[in-house]
């Protein structure tokens, strides 16, 4: 590890927050062990993921999108562990590009994980991102927490989401542990765990425990596979009407609004929000 100093910033979207690690030239080593110091709300910066803003030539697993993607969202979840997408993140990273001047208004693809993904800057500051097609895998779980059980949805946004209707989000616990799934052999990696109720028509309200990271505050992809699994649950299907389906989804942090296209297209839109920024004390590395 360099003992030159390190810049960072603090975001969030929808108080999903992270610390966001500018890397143009991919030189920043960023072990699980220093993902998760960085992470530490006590003792380190504090956020439930890392942002790696690097330039997708210059990183081996993006290096084939970049005719596509300048740029490359190296995500890490709290504990260290990689992911191959965050929804909240791609806002933020999005929003570090315009403050950084590498973005404007306007269209700008990101390179993730899970393949490119389409992003909007609203005038008004929202950010809409493409996230890509969910996949609806028939075999889903059955999720029990404190004496009830529930089947859950088996749905994937290029990261696996397990989606449980239920009638109060305190039936979820405490979500300090992973909900308990059966059988396990449906998510060989572990999964995102939503726990949904109903608001009002196409409104839902959620809770989640992301895979890595514990209860978060907001989960891109969980509210984009919730809206889906809601939509299915009520009998649309934007594929099959020709109309495209939105639902308004709550998180902790705030609110979502999450479309799905005809062409299978699920889209995000919602805040997105730089704190701080400032340098990594070499000492403390």
């Amino acid at each position: 590890m360099s003992t030159a100093r390190i810049a960072f910033l603090k975001g969030h979207g929808t108080e999903n927050d992270f610390v966001i690690v500018p890397d143009p030239d991919n030189t920043v080593a960023l072990s699980p062990r220093l993902v998760a110091r960085l992470c530490d709300r006590r003792a380190g910066i504090g956020g439930d993921g890392v942002l790696h803003v690097v330039r997708s030539a210059a990183h081996p697993e993006a290096a084939a999108m970049a005719g596509e993607a300048e740029w490359f969202m190296d995500y890490r979840n709290g504990d260290g562990s990689v992911a191959e997408m965050c929804g909240n993140g791609v806002r933020v990273f999005a929003r570090y590009l315009q403050r950084a001047g590498l973005a404007g208004e306007g269209d700008l693809a990101v390179a993730t994980r899970a393949g490119v993904r389409k992003v909007h800057i609203a005038k008004n500051g929202d950010i809409t991102v493409s996230m890509g097609r969910a996949e609806l895998p028939e075999e889903g779980v059955t999720v029990a927490v404190g004496g009830r059980s529930w089947h859950a949805r088996n749905v994937s946004m290029g990261n696996p989401h397990a989606v449980a209707f239920v009638e109060d989000l305190d039936h979820a616990g405490d979500l300090l542990t992973v909900p308990p799934f059966t059988p396990a052999s449906v998510y060989p990696d572990g999964a995102n765990i939503e726990f949904v109720v109903d608001v009002a028509p196409r409104h839902v309200a959620m809770r989640v425990h992301e895979r890595g990271a514990g209860e978060t505050r907001s989960c891109g992809t969980g509210a984009c596979a919730v809206a889906v699994a809601a939509a299915r649950r009520d009998g649309l299907d934007p594929a099959v009407t020709g109309a495209p389906v939105t639902y308004t989804v709550d998180v902790p942090g705030g609110t979502l609004v999450i479309t799905e296209l005809p062409d299978g297209t699920v889209e995000m839109t919602g805040p997105a929000v730089i704190v701080a920024e400032g340098q990594i004390d070499p000492d403390w590395l």
